[in-house]
């Protein structure tokens, strides 16, 4: 593991997101979606699906994907990566959960906005 600095930005409480729902998060680069699993687990991505740019943040949350409310695109909320015989992939930003706290990892925050190249 590289030796790298990061700065953690405070979101909220992971219990202010309804399990298997999620939250959005708007900054200068462009929205996050911050997601909760029916296990406790959050993820963070781009609220755009990589079809239509979907807003994610609206789409239905199952096990540890997203469904874009759209078209129906399934998104892995790990990876970014669109599932099954779809294509495409979406920015995802570190996370981490601290004492009921989601803190965003403010470096990761670069990659948002940005279109993937194909």
């Amino acid at each position: 593991m590289t030796a790298m600095s990061s700065s953690w930005i405070d979101i909220g409480a992971l219990a202010a997101i309804p399990i298997q729902g999620a939250r959005l998060v708007k900054t200068p680069k462009g929205c996050i979606a911050v997601f909760r699993t029916s296990h406790d687990e959050a993820y963070a991505l781009e609220d755009r699906c990589p079809h239509k740019d979907g807003p994610l943040s609206q789409g239905i949350v199952h096990g540890r994907s997203v469904t874009c409310p759209l078209h129906n695109w399934v998104i892995n909320l790990e990876t970014g990566a669109a599932e099954g015989a779809d294509k495409g992939q979406v920015a995802t930003v570190r996370l981490k959960v601290e004492n009921g706290r989601i803190l965003l990892d403010a470096s990761g925050l670069a990659a948002i906005g940005k279109k993937a190249e194909a």
